[in-house]
C-alpha cells in the first residue's frame, strides 16, 4: 500500500465512484479488452470532457482545424454556476455513444483517445490545501454496473495503469489547465461571476486553438506585449507553443500571475483607449436620452 493517507469524502450513495482515494502506488484490478463481455458498453454511455491536449491530439488525428474539430465534434459545457466554459464530446444523434465508436473494432481513435477514456476506470482528482501553491493528485475508482472489466484477474498498480495507458504525457500537458480549473473552484462565490469577457477568453485560449493564434498574433497583442519575434514564429505554426502560452496568458489575466511582460506604457495606453471609450458612450448615451426627451416633449405639445 501507498505511505499516502487515504481519507474518505462524501459521494452520494447510488454514486458509481469509490469513497476511497488511491495513490499511485496502491493496486486495483481491472483489465478492458475486446473479448471482455462489456466491450463497447462505456462508450454507448458516454459523457467524455475534453482537455486542451485532448483536442490537439484528436484534430490532428481527424486532419482537421480546432475550429471544425468543435463544431463537429463537441458540445458546449459548464463547469459551475458561473458558467466556466467546458467542452464534452458530442454523441450520435440524441443518444449518449460515442461518435468515435464501432461495433466490431471498439474505438477508431484509440491511439488518440481522451485522457478521460485512458483513466477509465480510475477518476483523477486535483486538489490544493489552502495557502499552498501547489495541487496534489490523487485517483479513485468508478465501478459501473455494466463494467465487467473489475472481475477481470489482472491487479496492478494506479502508476503502472496510467504507464500501460498512455495517460502521463496527458497529464503533462493539461496540468496548466487542471490549475487554472482548481483554482477558480477553490477562489470560491467571494470573487464573484467571472466577466462575459473572462469566460470568451477562457474558452478561446483553452480549447479554440485557431482563435488564440489569430489573438496572439494581432498587432494590438504584438504592441502591448514585450515578446520576441522568435516566440511569434513559434506561434504560427506550432499548436503546443500556442497551447502552452494560452494557459500562462490566462494565469496572469485571470488570477494576476504577471509572467509575460507588457511593453513600456502599454497600461497606460489602455487605460487612456478605455476612458475615450467610456467618454464616447457616454456622450452617445446623453445624445440618445435628449432625442427621446425631445420627442416626448414635442408629443406633449
Amino acid at each position: 500500500m501507498s505511505d499516502e493517507k487515504k481519507f474518505e469524502f462524501d459521494i452520494p450513495f447510488k454514486s458509481a465512484v469509490q469513497p476511497v482515494r488511491l495513490g499511485p502506488n496502491d493496486k486495483f484490478n481491472f483489465r478492458c479488452y475486446k473479448g471482455v463481455s462489456c466491450f463497447n458498453e462505456c462508450c454507448k454511455q458516454a459523457d467524455i470532457t475534453l482537455a486542451p491536449y485532448d483536442i490537439i491530439r484528436l484534430k490532428d488525428r481527424l486532419g482537421i482545424s480546432a475550429t471544425e474539430f468543435l463544431k463537429k465534434y463537441t458540445v458546449p459545457s459548464t463547469l459551475d454556476a458561473h458558467g466556466l466554459p467546458l467542452i464534452k464530446m458530442r454523441t450520435m444523434d440524441q443518444k449518449p455513444v460515442c461518435q468515435f465508436m464501432d461495433e466490431e473494432k471498439g474505438c477508431t481513435v484509440y491511439e488518440d483517445r481522451p485522457s478521460a477514456c485512458r483513466y477509465y476506470p480510475l477518476g483523477l482528482m486535483s486538489m490544493r490545501k489552502e495557502h499552498e501553491y501547489t495541487d496534489e493528485r490523487g485517483y479513485v475508482i468508478v465501478k459501473e454496473a455494466h463494467c465487467m472489466g473489475h472481475k477481470e484477474d489482472n491487479n496492478q498498480t494506479v502508476d503502472e495503469y496510467r504507464k500501460e495507458q498512455g495517460v502521463e504525457i496527458y497529464d503533462d500537458m493539461n496540468r496548466d489547465w487542471y490549475q487554472l480549473i482548481l483554482k477558480k473552484q477553490s477562489s470560491g462565490p467571494a470573487v464573484g461571476k467571472p466577466s462575459e469577457m473572462s469566460l470568451q477568453m477562457f474558452f478561446m485560449c483553452c480549447y479554440d486553438l485557431d482563435r488564440s493564434r489569430r489573438f496572439f498574433l494581432s498587432e494590438p497583442f504584438r504592441k502591448t506585449y514585450d515578446l520576441d519575434d522568435a516566440f511569434f514564429k513559434e506561434i504560427e505554426t506550432d499548436d503546443m507553443t500556442v497551447m502552452k502560452f494560452g494557459m500562462r496568458f490566462l494565469k496572469q489575466i485571470l488570477f494576476g500571475e504577471v509572467t509575460i511582460k507588457e511593453r513600456e506604457g502599454a497600461y497606460e495606453k489602455r487605460v487612456d483607449e478605455r476612458k475615450d471609450i467610456m467618454e464616447m458612450r457616454k456622450k452617445v448615451a446623453l445624445e440618445e436620452f435628449n432625442r427621446k426627451n425631445d420627442m416626448y416633449t414635442d408629443s406633449s405639445d
